[in-house]
């Protein structure tokens, strides 16, 4: 019998370690989740050594976190996806597992994910399974790639798995670009215009307005209220204005990150015209691809439904997810779970049904994806093309106004004078 040190996180989320006898590594974990424990590391203790281990442990994970938390960057959804795409292909040629994780620590610039590289490596080449030292690292390698590279590992394609994790990433960061990017145009013109509209308001409509002031011109209605504006605007008013504005949006913030307020806002966010209905075929579209892949893989079907509520990306859709999970482990079909939240189209639940009629839901979710990624980059391409003239009327017609406010006036010394 050898020692085991276990580390895991507690209820309240603070680490813990346990020491336990077993023959082997299998043995300990078995009987680690017969006390319920899920350990984050696994690793045999010379004797005498434990309470050393344990301290070294909670040093290094207190220091790290801080570190991490200071300064350095995770790694984004391109670096996963390169990572996975090379381990795939070093492991498919034959090299050892701990050597291709070294090899790729050395090529690593990220510092965070160096390190985590580096770390895997020992914990693999110490007899711990891949994914179980993939899991201690939650800021690197999310659920997601965590329970494909288990599943690889249980049913010996842990090439192939990497492979479709790689494919996976690379997908989901194309179709989120897309979604940012038809989202990012009209926000950002529309903060140009706003910029626009205030600079001329601030700067340029008090030099005209001196100049009316010394004419005696009669002022029009709507050149009077832009001057008002901006007599407004450069006095203390605005000051008072902009704590306002960031009050609310802290306000917002903190809305937001309650459960309450998340579903709120997503809510309101899938109800807007246009937008609404990008983002719900986006959800859908990465909910199945993602769901697809993780059953193919071979994860568990509530264990995939977990993973894809996590990455859904809309609170909405999650909250879905977990209510249909819980129907689903009560022995309701998952189709029918998911119709009943009445969250996700119809077309996709359709052939969700079908495709667990005939025993080939991963394909059939996987033909889902595919309609609906298209739908997305269909819907995108119109969405920008609609927008694109929108906002150069509207960034005109601001302009506009403000220079016919300002001439209007003139207009009426010139035919005095005349």
């Amino acid at each position: 019998m050898a020692d085991f040190l276990a580390t895991y996180p507690s209820p309240a989320g603070q680490v813990r370690t346990v020491t336990i006898k077993a023959a082997n590594l299998t043995e300990a974990r078995k009987l680690l989740r017969r006390r319920g424990i899920r350990a984050e590391n696994l690793r045999p203790v010379a004797p005498g050594n434990t309470k050393n281990a344990t301290t070294d442990r909670s040093a290094k994970r207190g220091f790290g976190a801080i570190e991490i938390k200071l300064f350095e960057r995770a790694p984004g959804v391109k670096e996963k996806a390169v990572f996975a795409n090379k381990l795939a292909a070093l492991i498919n040629a034959g090299v050892p597992i701990v050597r291709s994780l070294d090899l790729m620590a050395r090529q690593q610039k990220l510092p965070m994910f160096k390190r985590a590289l580096n770390k895997v490596s020992l914990d693999v080449n110490e007899g711990i399974a891949l994914g179980t030292a993939l899991r201690q690292w939650p800021k690197v390698f999310d659920n997601l790639s965590v329970a494909m590279v288990e599943a690889g590992e249980a049913g010996g394609v842990l090439d192939e798995t990497l492979g479709r994790l790689a494919k996976l990433l690379e997908d989901n960061a194309k179709l989120k670009n897309q979604i940012k990017g038809a989202l990012a145009y009209p926000v950002i013109v529309l903060v140009i215009a706003i910029l626009v509209f205030f600079g001329m308001t601030i700067f340029l409509i008090p030099v005209f307005a001196e100049i009316f002031e010394d004419l005696g011109a009669e002022l029009p209605v709507f050149t009077q209220i832009l001057i008002d504006l901006s007599s407004l605007l450069r006095s203390s008013f605005s000051l008072y204005a902009i704590a306002i504005i960031i009050l609310s949006l802290w306000m917002l913030k903190r809305f937001y990150a309650t459960h309450k307020g998340r579903r709120a806002v997503d809510l309101l966010i899938l109800k807007m015209p246009l937008f609404g209905d990008l983002i719900l075929l986006a959800a859908t579209a990465q909910y199945c691809r993602i769901f697809s892949s993780l059953t193919r893989a071979g994860v568990p079907i509530l264990l995939s439904m977990e993973i894809s509520s996590e990455t859904a990306g809309n609170s909405i859709i999650s909250d879905a997810i977990d209510a249909s999970r819980e129907m689903v482990q009560e022995g309701v079909l998952l189709s029918d779970a998911l119709i009943r939240q009445k969250v996700l189209p119809d077309m996709a639940l359709e052939m969700l049904a079908i495709g667990e009629e005939s025993g080939e839901m991963d394909k059939m979710l996987g033909k889902v994806a595919d309609f609906y990624e298209d739908e997305v980059s269909t819907t995108t391409k119109a969405l920008t093309s609609l927008l694109e003239p929108i906002m150069i009327v509207l960034v005109g017609g601001i302009v506009g106004s403000i220079l016919v406010a300002m001439y209007l006036p003139m207009f009426s010394v010139f035919s005095e004078i005349s």
